[in-house]
């Protein structure tokens, strides 16, 4: 094919996905000619992700020149994303999944002009074979290479009699560099292991549930704030990232009465935000999804209705707004969830806990009856982050809370009581404004109901909170309900 004319016809671009290797993807490019020769977008961020390609954020372009036909390089797996096309000449590119599962050693092979490019996971083998001379290669990444880089390749022989590429120019009267020659075969290759999840935050109320939900995967990693606290701008800059797709903060300031005080203020601040922020950036700079955790104190509680994600930002103290500032530096990363909740119960000490320790002691507590939500069990909790990394559902912000109707505080109280043998007359409704007269507490917003509707229009659908409650009041020390 002469490459001073037009390969295809100026039509829009196309992407079909290969048959072999998940996630391979092949991009054909409309090619305008003309008597002085051709043009071609050959990334085109916004049409390539409408069409279904990755938002990969390349940041590298290297071009390999083939003088020779023949000239033949591969098979190497690299540890990132890879956007190859052809500039000027012919090649025939061959692919071989080395990543670990169950397509490890699957190929694809495919010839490319420049009207043709392929989109390569990491992990894939890459290797291709020029079939015309002077053959410009170019490839787009989204990682700079490195020394270091370069220990984390996985290589499988050209040769290899189980992958089994048919080359149109026979490997013995190839050009081949000696590196290549010397590569394993495909039963002795390094499987490229998956990208990982980590959990910070990971000894708290929901870092335990997200313990249970992930514990039968090998690819979640767990880091407590003493082994990771993301308040530690060293600790976290030198934080290898590199074996990481996916950050689930789990960790908070949370003590919303002390976030009043001096030192309460200053650690809040440290931990909701300035460690958020810092947190966002990193995962920015490494194409990291961030999941994140918020709080229904960014609203005052003065709304009819239950809130909407979009809600205007309005929070009462400290503690909400130094939430507040840290879902606003989320909202930065280009990949994020930000689950926002409200009234959460899970392992460690919890409203309905101390509850349940004053109903087996005798003791007739005062409850607050005009604060209405719904509890959010950790678990429920872990389930929607599953579920929305696991559909891979739309980023943005997504209430996340048990369902049910709206109750009080009181109303919890009065359910535990209850499990635990008690008279429901043992529990006495007051009001706010009431309760905390003469106490040094931080403002609570009256309304913490969340609108649930987002969610479940991804397909999940919390469980009902009294009923989730009476579960867990079950799984009690004394098994109550």
């Amino acid at each position: 094919m002469a490459t001073n004319q037009p390969p295809t016809p100026p039509t829009g671009p196309s992407v079909t996905a290969s048959d072999t290797i998940p996630g391979l993807l092949v991009v054909r490019l409309p090619v305008h000619g003309d008597n002085r020769g051709w043009f071609k977008e050959n990334w085109q961020r916004a049409k390539m992700t409408g069409l279904g390609l990755p938002d990969f954020g390349p940041v590298q372009n290297n071009i390999s020149f083939n003088a020779a036909v023949g000239t033949t390089r591969g098979i190497h797996a690299e540890p990132w994303d890879k956007y190859v096309s052809v500039a000027t000449g012919r090649i025939f590119g061959a692919w071989v999944d080395l990543r670990a599962g169950a397509s490890f050693g699957q190929v694809f092979t495919i010839e490319l002009d420049p009207s043709t490019a392929v989109f390569v996971p990491r992990g894939v083998g890459n290797a291709f074979q020029t079939l015309e001379p002077d053959t410009a290669y170019t490839y787009l990444v989204n990682d700079h290479w490195s020394a270091e880089a370069v220990e984390k390749y996985a290589f499988v022989n050209l040769a290899d009699e189980t992958v089994a590429i048919d080359w149109p120019i026979p490997l013995e009267q190839a050009e081949l560099s000696e590196k290549d020659r010397k590569h394993p075969r495909l039963a002795g290759a390094t499987a490229v292991a998956p990208l990982k999840t980590l959990v910070l935050g990971a000894a708290g109320q929901l870092g335990t549930a997200l313990r249970r939900r992930f514990s039968s995967r090998d690819d979640v990693d767990f880091a407590t704030r003493a082994e990771l606290d993301l308040t530690d701008a060293t600790a976290m800059s030198g934080h290898d990232w590199s074996a990481y797709s996916t950050v689930i903060n789990a960790g908070a300031y949370t003590r919303v009465d002390e976030a009043e005080t001096g030192a309460g203020r200053v650690a809040a601040w440290a931990a909701n935000s300035t460690g958020v922020a810092a947190l966002a950036r990193i995962c920015t700079e490494n194409s990291l999804t961030l999941v994140h955790l918020s709080s229904d104190y960014v609203f005052d509680g003065t709304s009819a209705d239950a809130y909407p994600e979009d809600a205007p930002l309005a929070p009462l103290g400290v503690y909400g707004q130094s939430k507040a500032a840290g879902d606003l530096a989320v909202a930065t990363v280009p990949r994020h969830y930000l689950v926002r909740t409200s009234w959460v119960i899970g392992d460690g000490n919890n409203f309905v806990r101390t509850m349940l320790s004053l109903a087996e002691r005798g003791i007739e507590p005062t409850v607050v009856n005009d604060q209405y939500g719904r509890l959010a069990f950790t678990e429920t909790i872990a389930d929607g982050i599953a579920h929305l990394l696991d559909t891979e559902a739309a980023y943005g912000t997504y209430n996340l809370s048990n369902g049910g109707e709206a109750t009080s505080w009181a109303d919890i109280a009065v359910e535990v009581f209850v499990c635990a043998g008690r008279d429901r007359s043992a529990v006495t409704g007051v009001g706010t404004a009431e309760y905390f007269a003469g106490k040094q507490a931080a403002p609570r917003p009256l309304n913490s109901l969340l609108d649930l509707g987002r969610i479940r229009a991804t397909g999940f659908t919390p469980g009902d909170q009294f009923e989730a409650l009476r579960a867990y009041l079950v799984g009690a020390p004394d098994g109550l309900c």
